[in-house]
């Protein structure tokens, strides 16, 4: 068998719990696969038979079991969504949902949305600026310090965000533990490229009521009487070069 590099051998020790190796190895097989040299590369037809001239617009980033991808279809028909989801059985129940709600007929409401297996790295082979809106939605806490690092708000991550986001693109998110609102709207407000929008304009995007509790972790927290906190940001215009 292949040795792991160091870095890797490193996530793997003792006292790494099974859902953590999972997740790593499945980061392994995506960064091991080949990828598109351009944007136009992209072949998004496996996912979308329907709609092969389309982009992906819509990335919900750990999309769980697709609550938010079935609400947001029928209101976005035209628009393709795509979810990222690196547990592999979770990708492949909502991957049998879609289909599912697919076979009902050609017409259905689902076939502009898919769940995709792959982390970030296709959101950025996807293509510069070609994203409209990128979801959040309960992520893992990470509440150890040393898994902090995990967390899926961090500087290294929002660049590549930044990268795939168009201007005027949103990045919605959504939690329901206090420190980690702080910590993602910390590290968003302190990213140049980011402006956060204020309450009362997130409150009426028409997305939000969808994000608060489209979601199975968003229903649990409303079952539990939990509360939830909503913050939105803008991706900002790219500033001008100026020729000398």
């Amino acid at each position: 068998m292949q040795r792991l590099p160091r870095q890797v051998r490193s996530y793997l020790r003792s006292d790494t719990t099974d859902k953590e190796r999972t997740q790593i190895l499945s980061q392994i097989m995506t960064f091991n696969k080949p990828s598109p040299t351009s944007p136009d590369e992209m072949d998004w037809t496996l996912h979308y038979p329907n709609h092969p001239s389309l982009q992906v617009e819509f990335a919900d980033i750990g999309c769980g079991f697709g609550g938010l991808l079935i609400a947001l279809a029928p209101l976005y028909p035209k628009t393709l969504l795509l979810g990222m989801e690196i547990r592999v059985q979770v990708t492949q129940y909502v991957t049998d949902r879609i289909a599912a709600l697919r076979q009902q007929s050609i017409e259905a409401q689902v076939q502009s949305t898919a769940a995709s297996g792959e982390n970030t790295p296709e959101l950025v082979d996807g293509g510069y600026q070609n994203l409209s809106k990128i979801f959040f939605l309960f992520p893992d806490p990470h509440f150890k310090a040393r898994k902090h690092k995990a967390r899926i708000i961090s500087p290294t991550l929002l660049a590549e965000y930044a990268y795939v986001l168009r201007p005027g693109g949103i990045v919605y998110t959504v939690t329901d533990v206090e420190e980690l609102h702080t910590w993602m709207v910390t590290h968003l407000e302190a990213f140049p490229a980011f402006e956060r929008i204020p309450d009362e304009e997130a409150l009426k995007d028409p997305v939000t009521p969808h994000i608060l509790n489209a979601t199975e972790e968003g229903k649990k927290v409303e079952r539990n009487n939990g509360r939830k906190w909503l913050a939105l940001f803008r991706r900002k215009n790219r500033p001008e070069r100026t020729t000398s």
